[in-house]
């Protein structure tokens, strides 16, 4: 099947419904995530340390809370009903960043909240793997077409969100992101199927899953991926105002134009593998990070930075593209504990990048994290390499 013939195949309303929530959780997430570290450091006022550690202490309540849900959703229970609260908490979530200060009521209560919300995405991920398979449709091109939603929300979210923050304040910025929540409630509510799943899926599974070497080593490919991407997100708006001295904004174009680079890669990897396998594309999609970090560490013009979202476009796109059905196919008729896998190799590269960022950030520089972030995407690399073809 071509790229054009799968075009021209109009999804059902189910489908639709998919694409339309996670294109707007993808702008719920687009509207908070690049302006996190601002927000604490400007709005919040704490020092960069404290900035690292609430992505760290975010993460690992996120592992607890996703293994916990995953469980519960992988034995019987019902996910679209999951997604749902999910997505309730996350109004929640923005009303208290909209109007709470106190750094120690965001980084207890807040991430509590950011984890229940989190737990959406490879929930719903897990939903339309299984939603695909029952309809016998190519699990792999539906997933990329899902993860281009995402990053299709990626292009419009980091620029309107310094657009609100800088021109309207964190309040309305915040509020934006709480109504984003509230139409994905909506139409999870109205339109997602329920396919309650068997409890024969328990976590024994996700125990053997993990001394399966294959596994084993993608987890850590992927985990190393993941924490590069975050140190990126965490440091790049302070290392840009910061160290270089240019407007705010700029971070949230350099984002913007990555998520837009980003949606022919992710949807050239989901065709392209059928013919060449995952671990092929995979390992470009390394090199092309290892490229773009060591490109970071060495250009600091406006243009330059610019020009090098292309190849975090590769690396992003093919990752969060094929990264997670990798996982499934590693891991036949498990999807959801592959995919809450694949969410926790992000949560545990958050956690990594959280500590390493800030910590970095405070006693070296914010140039400094870009030169960690390089050595880590060779790490990937190697990592990368130990994973048989699929």
């Amino acid at each position: 099947m071509s790229l054009l013939s799968a075009a021209r195949k109009r999804p059902d309303p189910v489908s639709l419904s998919f694409l339309a929530v996670t294109f707007m959780t993808g702008v719920a997430v687009a509207l908070q995530v690049p302006t996190l570290s601002l927000f604490l450091a400007e709005e919040v006022q704490v020092r960069p340390f404290l900035v690292g550690l609430f992505y760290t202490v975010n993460a690992v309540i996120g592992i607890l809370i996703s293994q916990w849900l995953g469980h519960r959703s992988d034995n019987g229970g019902d996910r679209k009903q999951l997604i749902l609260r999910c997505c309730l908490a996350g109004i929640v979530l923005s009303l208290l960043f909209a109007w709470n200060r106190q750094y120690w009521l965001l980084v207890s209560l807040g991430v509590v909240l950011a984890s229940l919300t989190a737990t959406a995405s490879p929930q719903l991920f897990a939903l339309a793997r299984e939603y695909a398979d029952s309809r016998n449709k190519r699990a792999d091109m539906f997933s990329s077409v899902l993860r281009a939603q995402f990053s299709l929300a990626w292009v419009i979210g980091p620029p309107a969100a310094f657009a609100l923050a800088i021109g309207y304040g964190f309040e309305v910025m915040y509020l934006a992101s709480a109504l984003a929540y509230l139409i994905c409630a909506l139409v999870v509510w109205r339109w997602l199927p329920s396919l309650p799943l068997p409890s024969s899926q328990g976590g024994g599974e996700r125990v053997s899953s993990w001394r399966d070497p294959s596994v084993r080593a993608l987890f850590i490919a992927s985990t190393l991926m993941w924490t590069c991407n975050s140190m990126y997100l965490i440091n790049m708006p302070l290392y840009i105002t910061r160290e270089l001295g240019l407007e705010e904004k700029l971070a949230g174009i350099l984002m913007g134009t990555a998520a837009a680079l980003e949606i022919p890669f992710m949807l050239l990897a989901g065709y392209y593998t059928r013919r060449f396998g995952k671990r092929p594309m995979m390992l470009l999609a390394v090199l092309a990070g290892v490229g773009f970090y060591a490109g970071l560490v060495t250009l600091s013009s406006q243009g330059a930075l610019i020009a090098l979202q292309l190849l975090n476009a590769i690396f992003i796109g093919i990752v969060a593209g094929i990264g997670m059905s990798y996982f499934q196919d590693l891991m036949p008729g498990r999807a959801g504990v592959a995919t809450t896998l694949f969410a926790n190799s992000i949560r545990t590269g958050s956690i990594m990048a959280g500590a390493i960022a800030g910590t970095v950030a405070e006693i070296w520089s914010f140039h400094g994290v870009f030169m960690v972030a390089t050595a880590l995407a060779l790490a990937a690399l190697a990592a990368c390499w130990r994973v048989p073809n699929v």
